[in-house]
């Protein structure tokens, strides 16, 4: 209990001290978010590893701690990314999300996990890895479409001084799904050639939405390579592909483990 309040603190002191350096347009030299975010962040993955340590079975993978978890993915590149930067203004949205989901797993309570092979978790962890570095995507889509927007309409907010010039975060959001859409690759792989019996396990629906999501970011991908897409159309294509990826993996979990099983 401790450990979590502690940590939510730190997150949202972060957020604080950065929304403030953001606002007058010094999240760049400014470092002040940077040690109560990384305290957030070793508490956040402490309180994991202690769970996970108490619980019987493999680690808890079930809703509530997935969430947590790729929120805790999220903060960390977004805390790594912004402390070399001007992509400091990303924390402004992923701490308090980090917050908000380690205090939802908190007290929403822990469930006793499964016994998983190495292999299962193998896949389990990839594909946490590339729904935290496609949601930092969605996020940089997110600011793409506010920058471009807030220019067309000669708006100068500090927000918008305080991030990178347009072309620079159009190159970090192509980056960004370049790694995840690796990452989801080899997701599907290891689904393929790991976990057995996909009907008995209700995965039938979650493979074929992570596909369609697959096919979309590659799309996107081949697009930009071949066709030189960017701006809206790349905002557009990202924000499909993260709803099909969220709802492969959350939807399908949140059916599946609070409707069905309370049902």
């Amino acid at each position: 209990m401790t450990i979590v309040l502690i940590a939510i603190a730190a997150y949202l002191l972060a957020t604080l001290l950065l929304f403030r350096a953001v606002a007058v347009n010094r999240s760049g030299p400014s470092r002040t978010w940077l040690p109560p975010a990384l305290l957030g962040l070793l508490l956040h993955g402490g309180y994991h590893l202690a769970v996970a340590w108490q619980t019987a079975g493999g680690p808890d993978m079930h809703f509530f701690s997935a969430l947590s978890l790729v929120s805790l993915g999220i903060a960390a590149m977004t805390t790594a990314v912004g402390a070399r930067g001007r992509m400091a203004a990303l924390g402004v949205f992923a701490l308090p999300l980090a917050a908000a989901l380690l205090a939802l797993y908190h007290w929403r309570g822990h469930a006793p996990s499964p016994t998983l092979d190495w292999r299962v978790q193998l896949h389990a962890w990839l594909a946490l890895l590339a729904y935290a570095t496609l949601a930092i995507a969605a996020l940089l889509a997110v600011m793409l479409w506010a920058q471009e927007r807030a220019l067309r309409r000669r708006e100068f907010h500090a927000w918008l001084r305080a991030l990178p010039p347009l072309t620079e975060l159009e190159m970090l959001l192509f980056r960004t799904i370049a790694v995840g859409f690796i990452l989801l690759t080899l997701t599907l792989l290891t689904g393929v050639l790991f976990v057995e019996d996909f009907l008995s396990q209700h995965l039938v629906h979650k493979t074929v939405l992570s596909v369609l999501s697959w096919l979309v970011f590659g799309g996107l991908l081949l697009g930009r390579w071949r066709y030189g897409w960017r701006g809206i159309r790349a905002v557009h294509w990202t924000l499909t592909a993260m709803a099909l990826l969220l709802l492969a993996f959350f939807g399908s979990k949140f059916v599946m483990e609070l409707v069905l099983l309370q049902g």
